[in-house]
């Protein structure tokens, strides 16, 4: 074993968490060798173009990339692409990476998260589609252009984006959800209404309250599409299907290697984001952290989150103790239409506090559970999105809400 190969820091994933820990310790000065390992062909990239610009054609596929082909090589960074890594022992500090086992000193799973699958009849047919890599954007920009009717599934980010960026290609969208109103589980019926009326009034035709139970069409289920069929009997024609029903956490390396993976699916992280292993972390969506802010374990999905959370980890790594104390914050482009910003996230609520009217195009919703502010939502009022940030961290109750807002108008 004393000829392996030795690696200081090992980032296993091929998202913004590893690369933004690559470069944050680069930055902090550190001089030892990092290896960043990804299963994906492209070096990593931003995953947000994959439903706008690059899905749109307006984005090229370097403009995606976190980082310059030659970044890696000039910061001394080992860029390992097309590479699984195989199985981590903790006891020996050893990993197989491709075929090769390495010595590793600390490392990071960033594993990311994989497409929820629809496991109903006829999923295995022509031109359904899920969207997670620039690989799947690619293969869908061509089956789009030969497509007449698209039904996109999902009420959430991914499918309204989608939909928006189709329809802004002149396609023919529906969208097929369980949830009466987009994006309502997450953002309520106020932001659910404003979404569904945005859509629909740009021609996206919106069925909600659907369950999928199928996709039919002619000939055995490998054939193609013809239409979702829905619990309630209601057929969906479309010879094209594109699957936004969410994503799991890829912790399949994680448990295997005995990770300690949590109730939210997540690896379990403490405060400054160090897993159950004392020298190795956790970014991005896998990653179950001991939220101080939160007073409960947390687990985001989202490009922004993610980035903060592979420099934090960075830092601890190099002997930091601070607390990844940060205030999520999202965003979601949908087409050229608006922006919706939003602080959090709020696991529930029991009060809605609206800012502006939202037939305006300009609101926000502040989100409050047990009198304490937990989140808010905003189109056109960014400033609202920072004044809410610093009213959590605060722990602002609705009075002190009010009271911000009456100061405003």
């Amino acid at each position: 074993m004393t000829d392996l190969r030795s690696i200081d820091v090992l980032l296993i994933g091929g998202g913004i968490a590893a690369a933004s820990a690559a470069e944050e310790l680069r930055e902090q000065s550190f001089a030892g060798s990092i290896t960043l390992v990804t299963r994906e062909q492209d070096p990593p990239y931003h995953r947000p173009p994959i439903t706008k610009g690059y899905l749109q054609g307006a984005d090229d596929r370097d403009s995606t990339l976190i980082h310059p082909p030659a970044w890696y090589a000039e910061h001394d960074v080992e860029l390992l692409t097309r590479t699984p890594v195989m199985s981590v022992d903790f006891a020996a500090g050893t990993a197989k990476v491709g075929r090769e086992e390495v010595r590793f000193g600390q490392a990071l799973f960033a594993t990311g998260a994989m497409v929820r699958r629809l496991r109903v009849d006829g999923a295995t047919r022509e031109n359904i589609h899920y969207l997670r890599a620039l690989g799947n954007a690619d293969t869908l920009r061509e089956a789009v252009e030969q497509a007449e009717r698209i039904v996109v599934v999902g009420g959430s980010y991914i499918a309204t984006e989608v939909a928006a960026s189709l329809t802004l290609l002149g396609k023919t969208c529906t969208l097929v959800m369980q949830e009466n109103l987009p994006m309502e589980r997450g953002f309520g019926p106020v932001a659910g209404q404003f979404v569904h009326d945005l859509l629909t009034g740009h021609g996206i035709e919106i069925v909600g309250g659907a369950d999928v139970v199928g996709f039919d069409g002619d000939g055995d289920d490998d054939g193609p599409v013809g239409a979702v069929v829905c619990e309630d009997g209601r057929r969906i024609e479309g010879d094209l299907v594109i699957v936004g029903a969410g994503a799991l956490p890829d912790v399949m390396l994680a448990r295997k290697s005995g990770l300690v993976i949590g109730d939210g699916g997540g690896v379990v992280c403490d405060r400054t984001l160090r897993t159950s292993e004392p020298n190795v972390f956790a970014a991005g969506d896998i990653c179950e952290y001991d939220s101080t802010l939160h007073g409960r374990q947390l687990r985001i999905e989202h490009e922004e989150v993610a980035a903060a959370q592979g420099r934090h980890a960075a830092r601890a790594m190099l002997g930091s103790d601070e607390p990844f104390a940060e205030v999520p914050y999202f965003w979601s482009d949908l087409a050229d239409w608006t922006t919706l910003e939003y602080v959090g996230p709020a696991a529930r609520w029991d009060e809605e506090i609206l800012h502006g009217d939202p037939s305006s195009g300009a609101f926000s919703v502040f989100y409050l559970h047990e009198d304490r502010l937990r989140a808010a939502l905003a189109v056109g009022r960014t400033d609202d999105i920072e004044r809410a940030s610093a009213l959590i961290v605060a722990g602002a109750n609705a009075e002190r809400v009010r009271g911000m807002l009456a100061g405003l108008a």
